[in-house]
């Protein structure tokens, strides 16, 4: 029997307010995510998300680098943002949101722990070089069908939807869900049109419940 799961993706401190990375409005994603979760419950549907979880001396911070943030250079022969420090293993900075229903979430998968590539997917590092453990895991578990949403669009969220339907995952993306980096303007809009176009189908999340009670 095939089963449907709401990834949340790094709903974490250090993108939303106050955080080393913060995201404009990421906090406003945590409460379409606790109705969504609300949602799930009532349906036994599976509720699972993923963390940014660097070490303090990972290559992608400018600091390591000894760069100005958001600069770009390479890392591990790929182009690379240099970013603030950030998602820090251990820290308050990399752990979810205090307000998120983290009770309902029955597993997390970490990314982003190797210090010489960056993890913007939660299926695989940047050079699809290495796999976390979520795609073994929602195997066992014959999940086929994903609702997606979180922090950032135009990163984590794109590159996450993008290799779930390469993976074969049917993708629904809660696009009031997500807040984007936007480092040039427009970069969400363009991330979610990438979505659609590789197959994802874009929902708000009143037509979400609109069209599935």
């Amino acid at each position: 029997m095939a089963h449907r799961a709401l990834l949340l993706v790094d709903i974490q401190n250090d993108f939303c307010a106050g955080g080393a990375l913060a995201v404009a409005e990421g906090d406003a994603t945590v409460e379409v995510a606790n109705q969504l979760i609300k949602w799930c419950r009532t349906r036994g549907e599976i509720v699972i998300a993923s963390q940014d979880w660097h070490p303090q001396d990972h290559g992608s911070f400018a600091s390591v680098q000894g760069s100005e943030p958001f600069t770009t250079g390479v890392l591990d022969g790929l182009e690379q943002t240099w970013w603030p420090d950030h998602c820090v293993q251990h820290t308050p900075g990399a752990e979810l949101h205090p307000l998120l229903k983290k009770e309902a979430i029955s597993a997390c998968f970490q990314k982003g722990e190797n210090p010489l590539i960056d993890s913007y997917s939660a299926f695989f590092d940047n050079g699809h070089r290495q796999e976390t453990q979520l795609r073994t895991w929602l195997e066992h578990c014959h999940v086929n069908q994903l609702i997606i949403m979180g922090l950032a669009t135009d990163y984590c969220v794109k590159f996450t939807v993008l290799d779930a339907l390469k993976l074969g995952y049917q993708v629904a993306v809660i696009v009031d869900g997500c807040r984007g980096v936007e480092m040039q303007e427009g970069d969400s809009i363009r991330a979610f049109q990438d979505m659609a176009c590789a197959g994802a189908t874009l929902y708000t999340l009143e037509e979400w419940f609109e069209l599935h009670g």
